[in-house]
């Protein structure tokens, strides 16, 4: 073995201990962050007090927060009662169950929220009527489909 292979095979190394290093740093950096693939809720929650029965309720899948297209139809029915009331906001409250970690059930129904909002703003509900509610827990009867839900209201 010639001094220049020792040479290669000390770099090597080197090279491989600083990459784990840098992916131990990255790690942690990013696990302290919200959850991975989840939109995040960026407006400002509001203690706007729920009114009423709401006017629709979106459900998601077990731990997801997408907005699927079959649910459409909430966001025209949310345009005309907001066409009817200029005045109004829309108010979103997240939900989860108690069950798992609390930390990642409130940023899942933030991002349920979000995907809501979203789904909103792009048929036209204008942002800046769109309000957020801190999530909520479900507790009592009911399914578990029942906690993962988006309920909407007009008020």
């Amino acid at each position: 073995m010639s001094a220049h292979d020792d040479e290669d095979e000390v770099a090597g190394v080197v090279a491989g201990v600083v990459g784990g290093i840098a992916l131990c740093v990255a790690a942690v950096y990013f696990s302290a962050g919200p959850s991975p693939g989840l939109p995040q809720a960026t407006a400002a929650v509001s203690d706007i007090a729920p009114i009423g029965e709401p006017l629709a309720k979106v459900y998601f899948s077990v731990d997801q927060a997408v907005f699927v297209d079959e649910d459409n139809l909430v966001v025209l029915r949310t345009k005309q009662v907001l066409a009817d009331k200029p005045a109004a906001i829309v108010l979103l409250s997240g939900f989860h169950d108690a069950s798992g970690d609390p930390k990642h059930n409130a940023d899942l129904a933030r991002a349920r929220a979000a995907s809501v909002r979203d789904a909103l703003v792009a048929g036209g509900v204008p942002a800046q009527r769109v309000k957020f509610r801190r999530p909520e827990s479900t507790i009592g009867s009911g399914g578990p489909e029942q906690a993962r839900r988006v309920e909407i209201r007009v008020q």
